[in-house]
């Protein structure tokens, strides 16, 4: 088993600019390290919509197909998360901007909300508001329907 997140860093680079390179695109990727999970970043091109797809879902296959590249090669470290033209990056921020006074409401005013259903990601960035407005998160409820409950903190 290759034991180095470092060496599967440089794998998964070389790997995503090999898929980007078979699109005609000659794209360079950024990686950084965050706890064990690797960061590749894609710059922006004329390809941006094509490569990022409808709802992220062509992002979320590359990011799927660059994980599972990595656990066929026997590294130890295969969590990835990839941005294209930093589009998670934006899409967070409208997440944030979206929930925010929802979050004040429900610190203020110990309420309990149900939020609509969304994908994994954005459930993330939701988790992680919460834990700053000092609120409990839990996600509840199966695969598309899969939504967060969020609440003020014991």
């Amino acid at each position: 088993m290759n034991e180095s997140i470092n060496d599967a860093a440089v794998y998964a680079v070389k790997f995503l600019e090999d898929i980007l390179s078979f699109f005609g695109l000659n794209l360079s990727v950024d990686s950084t390290i965050d706890e064990e999970v690797i960061q590749l970043n894609v710059q922006s091109s004329q390809m941006n919509g094509f490569l990022i797809g409808q709802k992220a879902e062509n992002m979320r296959a590359f990011q799927f197909l660059v994980s599972m590249a990595l656990r066929n090669n026997n590294f130890k470290y295969s969590r990835v998360y990839i941005d294209i033209a930093d589009y998670k990056k934006h899409q967070a921020d409208k997440i944030k901007q979206k929930y925010e006074k929802i979050m004040i409401d429900i610190r203020d005013n110990n309420k309990t909300i149900d939020l609509e259903p969304m994908n994994s990601a954005d459930r993330r960035v939701v988790h992680q508001m919460a834990v700053e407005y000092g609120l409990s998160s839990e996600s509840v409820g199966e695969g598309k329907d899969r939504h967060i409950v969020l609440k003020k903190a014991d």
